[in-house]
C-alpha cells in the first residue's frame, strides 16, 4: 500500500513541520520529512510527480526484475526491507566501476554527458597536492540564485582551500554565474573554473580530498567510490534523501542549509579539509571505498544472473 503524505497549507513548508521525525519507515527510522524526497513536500494530492511516484511504485511490483546502481555492502538494510515485497532485486553498482571492465572499444565514444568536457582542469589538479582541493560541482540541473553564487564564491575565499569549480553557463537561474572581480583576484592563485570536466577522472585525482555536491545519486556513488568526503547541498528529487545517508547512516557528509550564508560554507569547507571530523569522515569514505572495489565481482556475477534468469528466460 501506498501513502501520501499531503501538506494542509504552504505554511507547512516553513513552519518547522517539515522538521518531523519519521519512526516507521523500514531502515529510516530517524529521517524527516525534509529528508524525503523533495517532490513529496506538496499541498496538492494531485501533484504530477507524486500520482507519477505513486504509479511507478504500484508498477514496480509487477516487473520482472528491479536493477539499482548499488551494491549490497553500502545498503544492506534497505535492499533488505525491499526484496519483501518487490520482484527480485538486481544490485549491479558501482556502474561506473562495471564500465571499467567492459573492453569493447566501440563503446568508448558512449557518453552520457549533457555539457563538453574540458580535460584542462586534471592538468592543474596535478599540480596541487595530495588531498589539497575542494571540488565544486552542483551537476547538470541544479540551478542557484545570483545571491547564492557569491556566498558559495566568498565561502570558499574565506576557506583560503585550493578549489576546482565546475560552472555551467546556465548554473544561475535565469542569469549567467557571473563571479564578482574581487573574489576572482583574491582566489586567482588557488583557484580553477570549468564549465564541465570527466568526473570521474577528477574524484580519483589524488589532489582532490573534498567534494561540495547537489547530492545527484551518481555524484554520491562516484564521491563514494573513490574514498572522497562530501558537504552536501541538495537541490530537488532524491538528493535530500542521499545527503541524509551520506550525513547520517555513512557518516561521510555534512549538509549545508539551503539557504546558504558564506560563514558557514567557509567552515565547513574548513572542516572538510583539515578539521578532525573532516579526518573521520576520510577514513570511513576510505573503508566505503574498499567495499565499492570488493563489490565489483558480486556486481559482475548479479548483471550474468541478470541475463541468463531474467533476460534470456523464455518463460519469463
Amino acid at each position: 500500500m501506498s501513502y501520501i503524505l499531503c501538506l494542509a497549507d504552504a505554511s507547512y513548508l516553513t513552519n518547522g513541520y517539515l522538521d518531523t521525525v519519521l519512526d516507521w519507515i523500514p531502515e529510516l527510522e530517524g529521517i524527516r520529512l525534509k529528508d524525503l524526497p523533495s517532490f513529496l513536500r506538496t499541498t496538492n494530492p494531485d501533484d504530477f510527480m507524486v500520482k507519477f511516484v505513486l504509479q511507478e511504485t504500484q508498477r514496480a511490483r509487477k516487473a520482472s526484475a528491479i536493477i539499482i546502481n548499488t551494491y549490497q555492502q553500502l545498503e544492506h538494510g534497505v535492499l533488505d526491507a525491499l526484496s519483501s515485497y518487490l520482484p527480485p532485486i538486481y544490485t549491479i553498482g558501482p556502474l561506473h566501476f562495471l564500465d571499467n571492465h567492459v573492453h569493447d572499444k566501440s563503446l568508448t565514444d558512449i557518453q552520457s554527458n549533457l555539457w563538453k568536457e574540458e580535460p584542462e582542469c586534471l592538468e592543474w589538479l596535478d599540480s596541487k597536492d595530495p588531498n589539497s582541493v575542494v571540488y565544486v560541482n552542483f551537476g547538470s540541473i541544479a540551478v542557484m540564485t545570483p545571491e547564492q553564487l557569491v556566498e558559495f564564491a566568498w565561502g570558499l575565499a574565506n576557506s583560503k582551500q585550493n578549489f576546482l569549480w565546475i560552472l555551467r553557463p546556465d548554473l544561475v537561474s535565469g542569469s549567467s554565474a557571473i563571479l564578482p572581480s574581487e573574489f576572482l583576484e583574491e582566489t586567482k592563485e588557488r583557484s580553477m573554473f570549468a564549465g564541465w570536466c570527466p568526473q570521474e577522472k577528477v574524484l580519483s585525482h589524488p589532489s582532490v580530498g573534498g567534494f561540495l555536491t547537489h547530492s545527484g545519486w551518481n555524484s554520491t556513488i562516484e564521491s563514494i567510490s573513490y574514498g572522497v568526503p562530501m558537504i552536501c547541498w541538495p537541490f530537488f528529487a532524491d538528493q535530500q534523501t542521499n545527503c541524509w545517508f551520506c550525513c547520517t547512516k555513512w557518516g561521510i557528509g555534512m549538509e549545508i542549509d539551503n539557504n546558504v550564508k558564506r560563514d558557514e560554507v567557509e567552515s565547513l569547507v574548513s572542516e572538510l579539509m583539515a578539521g578532525e571530523k573532516g579526518k573521520e569522515m576520510k577514513k570511513k569514505a576510505m573503508d566505503w571505498k574498499k567495499l565499492a572495489e570488493m563489490a565489483v565481482t558480486d556486481s559482475n556475477s548479479n548483471l550474468e544472473n541478470l541475463i541468463h534468469q531474467v533476460l534470456l528466460n523464455p518463460s519469463i
